[in-house]
């Protein structure tokens, strides 16, 4: 799923925002965006320079450690290290839960409600089916909520931020995959060139039974018109005889070698 056609990417206004806003303003512009309805990823907004520097003051650094929770986190890493982190407003929560049922998704077809409930910190079946059903609706999820068999199905959900230490293991299994592609192709065009080379042979070699079977069937014909008693030697039934069997002989032979030659190809 990608964006929606004519849609402008939610988080560029708040990049435009960041350009200007410092100091406590960068921090409100951090609480907003975690707050907004639409915006789930943060990678560009935290490379903004003002957003960036938030690190370097020691009262607004939690707000940066929180944007780059919601960037890469999960739930249940906010639960370990809470002290260090502003106060989630329910909105911001609510967020935090939805990202990590996507990070959940990643590489699974289907999960446990319990297992999300688990994670997401949500003992209430109501609560968990209900927050599913926001995502879903939210479209960063797609899926079906199975509730007699407790599983969350899921089709496809929407790609998270990549952690820059990330990067090269990515890097290298895309690397990884062209390289098979490449081998794959390879193998391919060689299964080409030997199958046309295979059927070239077959060809050269049909034609030349052909050939030969005309070669043989002129000397036949002439060997007979010339020999001056064949008029007379066809009216004896053995020679007669002979001369079609040996004829029929030749084709059947000559058909069966075709039909040989065709199925060990």
């Amino acid at each position: 799923m990608g964006e929606k056609p004519n849609q402008t990417n939610p988080v560029e206004q708040y990049i435009l925002l960041a350009k200007q806003a410092k100091g406590a303003a960068s921090v409100e512009l951090v609480k907003q965006v975690l707050e907004a309805p639409d915006v789930y990823v943060f990678g560009e907004l935290m490379e903004m320079p003002n957003i960036t520097n938030l690190k370097n003051n020691p009262q607004h650094a939690p707000y940066f450690e929180l944007l780059q929770l919601f960037a890469y986190g999960v739930y249940g890493d906010y639960v370990k290290e809470a002290s260090k982190f502003p106060q989630l407003t329910p909105t911001m929560l609510t967020k935090l839960r939805h990202l990590t049922i996507v990070s959940m998704a990643t590489g699974q077809k289907s999960i446990p409600l319990v297992t999300l409930g688990n994670q997401l910190g949500l003992t209430s079946t109501r609560e968990l089916e209900d927050l599913i059903i926001e995502a879903m609706y939210t479209d960063i999820i797609h899926g079906k909520l199975d509730q007699k068999n407790g599983i969350l199905e899921l089709d496809h959900a929407i790609g998270r931020d990549v952690k820059p230490e990330d990067l090269p293991n990515i890097v290298a299994t895309l690397q990884s995959s062209c390289d098979t592609c490449d081998t794959m192709l390879a193998n391919i065009d060689q299964l080409i060139t030997h199958a046309n080379s295979d059927k070239e042979k077959l060809l050269k070699h049909r034609n030349s039974l052909e050939t030969e079977l005309l070669d043989h069937a002129r000397m036949l014909a002439m060997s007979a018109y010339t020999t001056t008693n064949f008029q007379k030697a066809c009216r004896g039934p053995r020679l007669h005889s002979h001369i079609v069997l040996n004829c029929c002989k030749f084709l059947a032979s000559y058909v069966l070698w075709n039909v040989f030659e065709v199925w060990s190809y």
